[in-house]
């Protein structure tokens, strides 16, 4: 199996220079193990500023979750920054107002690629190692799997699903005794294409494509068993479907096949929401309102977690092909919301 490690990511109240040896010693050890370390990342609730004076190469950051003010306050700070994320919990307000909409537009407008580096979210679960979704409650680390790659050479869920969970109880067994492991998000965290591509992997089981899963419990049975195998779960684990961040489903997108409305209905079943989807400049800002309020509703109905990242690179519109100039994105042509 081919064992890659997405994200060890560090909570700390205050950000200290000390963290980065404390990854050094974590990278260590699951490298000893067999596993590929992608990327180190830090959570801390200080100001952008703060934080981006630990910007360091290889080192990805989040304020976590701002309020209203917070972002108003350091907004600048934000579009100036080099990889700093945050987020905003909707569930929270009454409803969504113009702000929050317009926010968006904003970050399109002054530095379109920090879209990437910003998310919407809904009923957030904290402690989770993936970006820009990370929020801090409690000091510590935790671990995330591009869990994809274990797929490789499977010609059943079933196989796939056990090389999983062969690997978190590796890392629990490894990390289990250090009071300052916090867990494992056992979310699937698809990248570019063959066996990284969660979409890759369903068109190999599936010889209909795509399209006709959608309406089967292949995603239903991923994430029963995503919740109930793991040894010790925290974040969102969860199914991503990051629309152009998995290059397959990029290529469903651009045949029309994973409309906003087929990405939230599969998040019901299993997903985490909107993430990676591409919006056109041009797109209707009231559109974008509908469709916040709409996940707004379906977070609070369901008591889950859902997110909405969308991703611009400033110029292209509906109907126009993207050129993000980022190498975790491809660029697709743009369809309405």
């Amino acid at each position: 199996m081919t064992k890659i490690v997405r994200s060890v990511c560090f909570f700390s109240k205050k950000p200290y220079s000390e963290i980065g040896q404390k990854l050094d010693e974590v990278e260590l050890n699951l490298q000893r193990a067999g596993y590929e370390i992608q990327t180190r990342r830090l959570c801390a609730p200080t100001s952008i500023r703060e934080i981006g004076l630990l910007e360091t190469p290889g080192m990805l950051l989040s304020v976590g979750t701002l309020n209203k003010a917070q972002v108003e306050l350091q907004f600048d700070e934000f579009v100036r920054s080099e990889n700093v994320s945050f987020n905003v919990e909707l569930c929270h307000q009454d409803k969504i107002d113009e702000y929050f909409v317009d926010l968006l537009f904003e970050i399109i407008s002054r530095n379109a690629s920090k879209t990437f580096n910003f998310t919407y979210v809904f009923n957030n679960r904290p402690s989770s190692p993936f970006f820009p979704s990370a929020a801090y409650v409690q000091e510590g680390f935790s671990i995330g799997l591009q869990s994809t790659d274990l797929s490789e050479g499977c010609t059943s869920l079933d196989q796939w699903l056990g090389n999983m969970q062969r690997c978190w109880l590796e890392i629990h067994e490894m990390f289990g005794p250090d009071s300052g492991f916090l867990g494992i998000d056992s979310s699937v965290a698809p990248l570019f294409s063959g066996k990284s591509s969660f979409i890759n992997f369903v068109n190999r089981l599936s010889p209909r494509g795509f399209s006709p899963t959608t309406v089967t419990d292949f995603y239903l049975k991923i994430t029963k068993f995503l919740r109930n195998h793991n040894p010790k779960p925290i974040g969102l684990c969860g199914l991503m479907l990051p629309c152009v961040e998995d290059f397959s489903l990029a290529e469903e997108y651009e045949r029309g096949n994973f409309s906003i409305e087929r990405n939230l209905f599969l998040s019901l079943h299993s997903g985490l929401g909107i993430d990676v989807y591409p919006i056109g400049l041009d797109e209707d800002r009231g559109r974008v309102g509908e469709i916040l309020s709409l996940i707004k509703g379906l977070a609070e109905k369901y008591n889950k977690p859902l997110a909405a990242r969308f991703v611009s690179d400033g110029r292209a519109k509906i109907g126009q092909k993207t050129d993000f100039r980022n190498q975790y994105l491809k660029d697709i042509v743009i369809r309405a919301l």
